[in-house]
């Protein structure tokens, strides 16, 4: 039995090579070049309090957690009172207990979820704190 010929094959590996090339070239554009984690601005409050409800490194990563599970502790189960890992009290709140030392939202809350491309629906039911400048 005669070999068959596969006709156009420079053609099928040079049309896979410039799809291959299309496809990563953006990547490759774009290598090393992640924008650097912005600098959050604390008030003066917050400089003071030199601590938050927990660490730095747990609320950088898992606040939006803790909110969520404040909100289910508070409107389920009637409880207003936190204990944080060392065992002091904070009071489950947005408003008076965030806002209270981070009340720059567009200097605070902004920055990190323009960064991260997220969009919190926390304003979907707390009032927008008003700028104070």
């Amino acid at each position: 039995m005669p070999k068959k010929k596969m006709y156009d094959q420079g053609k099928v590996f040079a049309g896979l090579a410039i799809f291959v090339g299309l496809l990563i070239f953006p990547f490759l554009l774009n290598l090393g070049k992640a924008a650097p984690a912005p600098e959050l601005k604390l008030s003066d409050k917050a400089k003071a309090a030199k601590e938050c409800v927990e660490s730095k490194a747990y609320m950088t990563a898992e606040h939006m957690q803790l909110l969520n599970e404040w909100r289910e502790t508070v409107v389920r189960n009637a409880q207003r009172v936190y204990v944080n890992s060392s065992g002091k009290k904070f009071e489950m709140s947005l408003s008076n207990t965030c806002l209270d030392c981070h009340s720059e939202k567009a200097e605070f809350c902004d920055k990190c979820h323009n960064y991260a491309a997220v969009t919190p629906y926390c304003w979907d039911c707390h009032v927008d704190p008003k700028e104070t400048m």
